[in-house]
């Protein structure tokens, strides 16, 4: 059996809202969060595209093991599920 339970959304505190870019579009998450999960909320599955057959690519593990949501910051290649997001981060598709 199934126990439904009220939502709880609204009793949730987040952090500050900070701005970066993603390919020059700004885009807002929260202080802390995954650099992921701030792109996917926004709408950006497909991070990067599969070398041989650029085939899109995103999320797929979300801790790292995998690479399929490696982005290019500062022009270092980073696992986006493992990297926090700051205001100001300058994110690109590898």
């Amino acid at each position: 059996m199934i126990r439904l339970v009220p939502n709880q959304a609204t009793q949730i505190t987040r952090s500050e809202k900070v701005t970066f870019t993603f390919d020059g579009t700004p885009v807002t998450g929260h202080a802390g969060e995954s650099l992921v999960a701030a792109l996917m909320r926004a709408g950006y599955l497909a991070l990067r595209n599969a070398p041989n057959d650029a085939a899109p690519r995103g999320a797929f593990c979300g801790m790292g093991l995998c690479q399929e949501c490696t982005v290019m910051i500062d022009g270092q290649v980073v696992e986006a599920c493992r990297t926090g997001i700051t205001p100001g981060l300058t994110v690109e598709r590898v």
